[in-house]
């Protein structure tokens, strides 16, 4: 176990002050992992994103919102709610630049896994995120399921 996870869980306090560039953070993530990974990179970035969620300190909906925004995954927005189903919106100049560059194929299965376990830990229920790119919106609906 690393020093990091012995002494304190990720919050947007101690994140915030990270500095990263898009271009490196999306060659990794669209380029070099799904190259490693193969045709399971979707569905490892999902359980990736979970444990990212399992190693923060998230109490509120405004911080889930804010860890978003530090993370570079864009701008969070709750759209509606319904008994068995919620959806986000996922947005913002971030969000653009990856559905308009043509290098290579973008998804959000990290972003979704980190939501899932994140809104499970928040309401006590089970979740779990599917999106959807609306393109001509530039935008990503992420529909969190209960389970």
């Amino acid at each position: 176990m690393s020093v990091l996870k012995e002494t304190a869980k990720l919050k947007t306090e101690n994140i915030s002050s990270l500095v990263a560039t898009g271009a490196g953070y999306d060659l990794l993530r669209y380029y070099t992992l799904p190259d490693f990974l193969g045709k399971e990179a979707p569905y490892l970035l999902y359980f990736m994103g979970k444990n990212i969620a399992r190693e923060t300190k998230l109490e509120t909906f405004d911080e889930l919102y804010d860890f978003y925004q530090y993370m570079g995954w864009g701008e969070l927005k709750l759209v509606k709610e319904k008994k068995r189903a919620t959806t986000f919106h996922l947005y913002g100049h971030i969000v653009e630049k990856r559905l308009t560059q043509n290098i290579f194929p973008v998804d959000f299965r990290l972003e979704c896994g980190f939501l899932s376990e994140i809104l499970s830990r928040l309401t006590n229920d089970t979740y779990e995120c599917m999106e959807e790119i609306l393109q001509k919106d530039r935008i990503i609906e992420i529909t969190a399921t209960k389970a």
